[in-house]
């Protein structure tokens, strides 16, 4: 199985999912991972702001840093290939990245996680998409 390598901007915490104001898409990108996870997905997720060792470590993240100084964070390795830089990509982007098929379930509960209310009308974090 694929293992997919986020290398995250500096944040407060591993996820950015922290703090009285959080972003959405932050949000969404971990319950993103949750779900690949939940698919058989090893995940490994480093914050620039807390291990900086990891990124000059590697040296497809070195040169993405080298070039923009960190604008392009985040920066992706599906297995050890550079696959996305400079945004957060999308569930569906990110099942390909790992080799996956997504189900129309799955793409269910992404549209539904960028409303305030999910598709059965309770908030995000309880209907099951992992974005809340």
């Amino acid at each position: 199985m694929t293992t997919i390598t986020v290398y995250d901007p500096p944040q407060c915490c591993t996820t950015g999912v922290c703090g009285p104001s959080v972003d959405p898409k932050l949000a969404q990108f971990a319950g993103d991972l949750e779900w690949l996870k939940s698919q058989g997905v090893t995940i490994q997720r480093y914050n620039l702001a807390q291990e900086p060792e990891r990124f000059v470590e590697n040296s497809s993240i070195k040169a993405v840093l080298d070039k923009s100084g960190g604008d392009d964070l985040p920066a992706i390795l599906a297995d050890e290939t550079l696959v996305s830089s400079g945004r957060f990509p999308s569930r569906e982007e990110l099942a390909v990245m790992a080799g996956l098929e997504i189900s129309d379930a799955a793409v269910e509960a992404v549209n539904s996680c960028g409303d305030d209310q999910g598709s059965d009308g309770a908030s995000p974090s309880s209907d099951g998409c992992g974005c809340g």
